[in-house]
């Protein structure tokens, strides 16, 4: 197996809280409340960890709630690279009703400062000959601009490492111009960040069309889907019907399968069948643990590859 880094810039805490229905501006009743370290860069390495993989994680914590941070790396058996930084890292809410509806709000996150950003940029260079692949994922904080961004791109990648990106707004504008090798945006993503329609196949690849080439773009479309651009054999997948119970950490588990799929040379088809079956298995619990053997294969097995085509209206 591989050994991978991943990068969380700004990571949060996870209070993830169920109930029925949510009605605003009335008293809700919890059913339960669940609290965790998370961020889209260790959501990919718990993945990845699962899949077996070695995984280090970096990025910046705030030294005053970093104790579950510690916990979990503990826990979960990461090689903890990340730089502290005065004060708290953020937290974020999800209200994750029956329906399947998730609410969030988003915590701001702490500032970083300049010593802070060159004591990673040295710890991130330190790290690099160790690991096959790096993903950097989630947002930026507070003091990191986009141009910082592309300079720790370049940096992994003149050490001829392999980038996979998953952000958005500027920052995902910001790093396609670098030529990532993967790229995990959604619909609504690619929206935000060019005004430009991106629904379907034939939308998605006159985008790309007029952008950085970038060799992997996978594109998570909800209940439509997966589709994967690349050169020689564009693919969607139809993923399998389940019970969404929450969306947290689908896309990183998503991003996570095809990494997995990609280093360890399986086939188109099974790495992008395997990296959807991931996905959809995390939408129906809290978290983002992978399933048993016999739970992916059965995932898998109801997982439909198809290869893509200007003329698939609905894809």
């Amino acid at each position: 197996m591989a050994k991978v880094l991943t990068i969380t810039l700004n990571p949060a805490i996870d209070v993830t809280i169920q109930l029925n229905e949510l009605q605003v501006g009335e008293v809700n009743r919890q059913e339960s409340v669940e609290i965790h370290a998370a961020g889209k860069g260790l959501n990919i390495a718990q993945v990845l960890k699962d899949l077996g993989h070695e995984v280090i994680v970096s990025g910046f914590l705030g030294t005053t709630n970093k104790q579950i941070f510690d916990d979990h790396f503990k826990e979960a058996q990461f090689q903890p690279e990340f730089i502290y930084i005065e004060g708290e890292t953020r937290q974020n809410i999800k209200i994750a009703e029956h329906s399947g509806r998730m609410t969030d709000l988003n915590g701001k996150g702490f500032l970083v400062s300049e010593l802070d950003k060159k004591n990673l940029f040295q710890k991130i260079e330190m790290i690099l000959p160790q690991v096959d692949v790096v993903a950097i994922a989630g947002s930026l904080p507070q003091g990191f601009s986009v141009d910082e961004l592309q300079q720790l791109i370049k940096l992994i990648q003149q050490q001829g490492k392999k980038v996979a990106l998953d952000t958005s707004g500027k920052a995902l504008v910001a790093a396609i111009e670098c030529q990532p090798w993967m790229i995990k945006p959604n619909t609504d993503e690619l929206f935000e960040s060019y005004q430009l329609p991106a629904a379907t196949y034939a939308e998605q690849k006159k985008l790309f069309e007029n952008l950085a080439k970038i060799e992997h773009v996978v594109i998570s479309m909800g209940e439509d889907g997966v589709n994967w651009l690349h050169d020689t054999h564009p693919l969607h997948a139809k993923a399998p019907k389940v019970i969404v119970k929450s969306t947290v950490g689908a896309g990183d588990s998503l991003l996570a399968g095809m990494i997995h799929g990609l280093i360890n040379g399986f086939s188109d088809e099974e790495t992008l069948k395997t990296a959807t079956a991931i996905a959809s298995h995390a939408v129906t619990q809290i978290g983002f643990r992978i399933p048993n053997a016999e739970t992916l294969n059965q995932l898998k097995a109801q997982t439909t590859i198809n290869s893509l085509s200007e003329s698939d209206a609905n894809c």
